[in-house]
Order: structure tokens, then C-alpha cells, then sequence
């Protein structure tokens, strides 16, 4: 990285160390718990946040975290680090390499850094405001296509979670493109910022997982907002897309207000 700032490499070095200890137990055989909300989890999850938490809090004791598996920690802290230690458990206790760890810092709702690193693929990303993102350590852009017919979409999953109105916005939007694809998660967000796809969709979105996208699409030259197109990570669901198409793609999502009043 040659535009970095501590932060930046911070928010990588993080990644990646939880990322290689979840990569340790895939295609292991481990045994699957069920949260609260019916959502898969493993011992991998928890490993590797707890490793995650360990390495921020000997650095920045008096920072804040918040991860997925394990809870808040200092939460009247200013600054806050986000971690979802496998972004797509779903996806990895199936043996399907396209699952992430997601690291961020904030301060209130500006993200200060963020990072993705996929253990399985041999891919990292990186990215702070003004800095850039990074690609394997090369800055990356997203696509310049402008034609939404020779656009590809991706989302985390077609039906759930989203909602019926945001589904007819889904179907909308794929019959539109000339690629649809699923088996999003933060897989989805690394193509559309490195040009291999144009536009990504969640429904449902939680903190610990946009936080480290957002900085990744804007530095990668795209744009990133909730479904209803406010510029927000945390606003319960995201729309991430190249610049050229941010317009007419979100036009098609919200179209569904007008379909479902």
C-alpha cells in the first residue's frame, strides 16, 4: 500500500490475522450451533473474533468493539472497532470458499478504515477516506460500465432477507442486467470494487458488516447507501455499485414504494 495511514494498515493486519485463523477450521467438519435467530455459528467464529479482540485491545485498549458472536466491549468508548469474523458462516460451514472477515474503525457513523480479507481466495482489501482501496496491496477501481444491460448484480440471497418489497425490487433489477448472481455476502462487495461485478444488494445489513464495506466502494470509486439511498453504514441494508449506475440500478430498487403503496 502506498497511500496508507495506520488505521488502514491496522484495520488489514486485523483482518487477515482472523481471517487465517477461521481458514484453519474450514472444511473441518466442525460442529454447527444455532443463534437465537435460527443463523449458523462455530467455534471458527469465535476463534477468530476472539483473536480479533485481543490483537485491537493490546493496541487500543480504550477503544470500543463490537462484534458479531462475542458482544460490545467499552461501549461509551469514541472510537469503535466492528468485526464479523466470518462474513457467510452459511456459506463456509458448506465447504463454499466466498466468506470474508470484516474489520472497521469508527468514530460515531464516519468509518475511519475498513477491511475484507478472504483467507480462501487469497484476496484482500483495504481502504480508508482519501487513502484508496486496495487490492493485494494495488489499488483497485470499480467497473466503468454504464450499460445496465451488460451490467452483472449480485446478492447475498435472493429471497431472504428481504423483504416481499425489496425481493420485487431484486427481481427487477436481475431482469434487467445481463448476470444475476447470489452467493453475495461480502463477496459480492469485493467484485463490485474491483470491477468484476456492478452492482451488490443486501436487504438486511448489520453494522459489523458495512462498516468495513462502505470505505471499500466509495475509495474504489463506487457508491454505497441503504436501500432507501441515504449514504449510511448504518442504515440495516445496503446497495453498493459502480458510479455510472448508481443512479438507474437504486431507481429500479425504490420502485418498489411506488409498486407496494
Amino acid at each position: 500500500m502506498t497511500a496508507s495511514t495506520p488505521l488502514l494498515e491496522a484495520t488489514a493486519d486485523v483482518a487477515r490475522l482472523a481471517g487465517k485463523i477461521a481458514l484453519r477450521h474450514f472444511r473441518a467438519g466442525l460442529p454447527v450451533e444455532r443463534k437465537a435467530d435460527g443463523s449458523p455459528v462455530t467455534a471458527a467464529d469465535r476463534e477468530a473474533e476472539r483473536a480479533a479482540r485481543n490483537w485491537i485491545g493490546t493496541r487500543f485498549p480504550h477503544d470500543g468493539i463490537i462484534g458479531e458472536e462475542l458482544g460490545i466491549q467499552n461501549p461509551n468508548a469514541t472510537r469503535r472497532w466492528f468485526i464479523d469474523p466470518i462474513d457467510g458462516t452459511k456459506t463456509f460451514v458448506r465447504g463454499v470458499p466466498l466468506w470474508g472477515t470484516l474489520v472497521a474503525v469508527a468514530e460515531g457513523e464516519s468509518i475511519l478504515a475498513g477491511a475484507a480479507s478472504f483467507p480462501a481466495l487469497g484476496e484482500d482489501l483495504a481502504a480508508a477516506p482519501g487513502a484508496g482501496c486496495w487490492w493485494n496491496g494495488v489499488d483497485c477501481r470499480v467497473s466503468e460500465c454504464a450499460e445496465l444491460d451488460r451490467a452483472t448484480a449480485v446478492t447475498t440471497d435472493e429471497r431472504f432477507p428481504h423483504s416481499e418489497g425489496q425481493y420485487r425490487g431484486w427481481l427487477r433489477l436481475a431482469a434487467r442486467v445481463e448476470v444475476s448472481r447470489t452467493w453475495g455476502d461480502c463477496y459480492g462487495y469485493l467484485l463490485v470494487a474491483t470491477g468484476r461485478a456492478e452492482v451488490m444488494v443486501d436487504g438486511t445489513l448489520s453494522p459489523w458488516d458495512a462498516a468495513a464495506l462502505m470505505p471499500i466502494i466509495e475509495e474504489a470509486g463506487g457508491v454505497f447507501t441503504n436501500w432507501a439511498g441515504a449514504r449510511t453504514a448504518f442504515g440495516g441494508s445496503a446497495v453498493a455499485t459502480n458510479r455510472a449506475l448508481a443512479t438507474e440500478a437504486r431507481l429500479l430498487l425504490a420502485l418498489r414504494e411506488e409498486a407496494d403503496a
